[in-house]
């Protein structure tokens, strides 16, 4: 599959390399032919100006150009004009008709048409001061009248000795270019084709380097994903660069580590499943058996021996009833608004005396007028009894068990705060893992399924609020339960 998109990559950047070589060429080759049009013809026009300005200050008049200009010699150099031609005299003010040669080109020095196709003449058109057509070419014809205006507009007056004499018209028909303009504009297209296909080379040189840099982090996740599908998690591909493929990459790393995290926690969870269900159904099948085979006889100390270790099995499997409704979002939930304090309050009621037995102090320091809460207050009071039974357990005689409550930044914090053993700094992240087993000190005791605290963070992200654990091994430890306060309320 990276191959194929290998070849996708390369073969559009080709296409789109080819199609801008080509792009380029056309209008670079439109452009030079107008731009060299024009000057071929600016240059055509100055070169007749000088022609018929040379004309006439040798003549003093128009009469002749016509035919001078039709008899000028071809591109070859030879004058095929007839030399017994004549043309009227327009000097002689005697009246009397005399006639003089055609003037030759060479009394012009400098005669543009010596080098230049007789076809060019046919370029400009010819005016007198009045505007009438005495040399025609393309729409202008001999005797017609042009406006002056025209000539302002689209043409050139012709001036001698401080005069106006005449005019030129373009005729709107490009000049014929000769064979050194023809190599010149063949070169400048070869130059192009050359320069494009040196483009489309070097676009797919770089096309195919750059679709490399895209299809390998492809492919590296591609065989990532492959050896997850066997069963080979936790794979890892290398992080190449910071774009998006970088961020890609980044992401599925991610990923597949918390898969591979949660597929160890599962394991794990398994096992002890496996051996908190083992040890009490071992017990009560032992103290059955002994009892069938009456190797012990019945006693009320047995059979309560039997039934906490049933009721232990049933609390087990109720733990993990309501942690895969919370976590499946189908936990049911009795939500009203409560105060904080009262819940502080029940809870105080609820273990002051288990907290005394254990010589232990339990108070509750909460600020005054708290704002209302919006919860299911049983399941508030199952998190908070949670954690005051955890608080309990790691708790020594002589301690203190604080109950508090505060409100800040449009939430309420009701914390569970003990002078126990505390929680190693490394375990924190995990104490609200399922079955977690990271301090030896709180392993897990008679009564206790080890999903408390998983069960607790389940029902507070129910609720939209957030549940955090500080610690300080040898210190004590303290639980903070952060929910939305009432707004309407404050």
């Amino acid at each position: 599959m990276s191959r194929l998109l290998l070849f996708k990559l390369v073969l559009a950047f080709l296409l789109v390399s080819i199609t801008g070589a080509v792009l380029s060429v056309v209008f670079a080759r439109l452009g030079t032919l107008k731009e060299f049009d024009q000057l071929v013809l600016d240059r055509s026009q100055r070169d007749f100006m000088r022609y018929v300005v040379a004309y006439y200050q040798t003549y003093g008049s128009w009469e002749g150009i016509q035919e001078m200009l039709q008899n000028t010699p071809p591109d070859n150099g030879e004058d095929q004009r007839d030399p017994s031609r004549k043309i009227p005299d327009g000097n002689n003010l005697s009246g009397d008709i005399t006639e003089k040669p055609i003037p030759h080109a060479d009394t012009f020095p400098g005669h543009p048409f010596l080098i230049q196709p007789q076809s060019q003449m046919v370029s400009f058109a010819l005016v007198d001061s009045e505007g009438q057509v005495v040399v025609p070419a393309g729409p202008y014809h001999v005797g017609e009248y042009v406006a002056v205006s025209k000539v302002e507009q689209s043409g050139q007056w012709i001036e001698v000795n401080g005069s106006i004499v005449g005019g030129i018209l373009p005729a709107g028909i490009s000049p014929v270019l000769n064979a050194q303009e023809e190599r010149y504009l063949k070169r400048v297209t070869e130059a192009s084709l050359y320069g494009a296909l040196g483009a489309t080379a070097v676009a797919l040189i770089i096309g195919t380097l750059l679709a490399r840099t895209l299809t390998n982090p492809l492919r590296e996740l591609t065989q990532a994903i492959h050896a997850m599908a066997k069963g080979e998690l936790g794979q890892q591909v290398p992080v190449r660069s910071q774009d998006e493929l970088g961020e890609l990459a980044q992401a599925f790393n991610q990923m597949s580590a918390d898969l591979s995290r949660s597929n160890s926690l599962r394991r794990q969870m398994t096992a002890d499943i496996a051996h908190d269900l083992r040890s009490p159904l071992a017990i009560i099948a032992g103290y059955l058996e002994s009892l069938r085979d009456g190797v012990l006889k019945p006693s009320p100390a047995r059979f309560e021996m039997m039934y906490n270790e049933s009721q232990h099995l049933q609390r087990l499997v109720e733990d993990l009833r309501t942690l895969s409704l919370a976590e499946a979002g189908e936990l049911s939930v009795n939500v009203q608004q409560v105060a904080p304090g009262a819940l502080l309050e029940q809870l105080y009621e609820a273990y002051h005396h288990s907290a005394a037995q254990k010589e232990i102090t339990l108070r509750i320091d909460m600020e005054p007028e708290l704002p209302l809460i919006c919860v299911d207050p049983d399941r508030i009071l199952q998190v908070l009894g949670n954690l005051i039974s955890n608080a309990l357990r790691y708790t020594p005689a002589g301690g203190t068990i604080t109950l508090a409550a505060v409100h800040q930044d449009g939430t309420i914090k009701m914390s569970v705060s003990d002078t126990g053993t505390g929680i190693p700094q490394e375990d924190l992240p995990n104490v609200f893992e399922r079955f977690y087993r990271g301090d030896r000190s709180r392993q897990s005791q008679e009564g206790e399924s080890g999903l408390g605290l998983t069960i607790a963070r389940s029902i507070v992200v129910l609720h939209g609020g957030d549940i955090s654990v500080d610690s300080v091994l040898g210190e004590g430890t303290t639980f903070t339960v952060t929910l939305d306060a009432v707004r309407d309320l404050l």
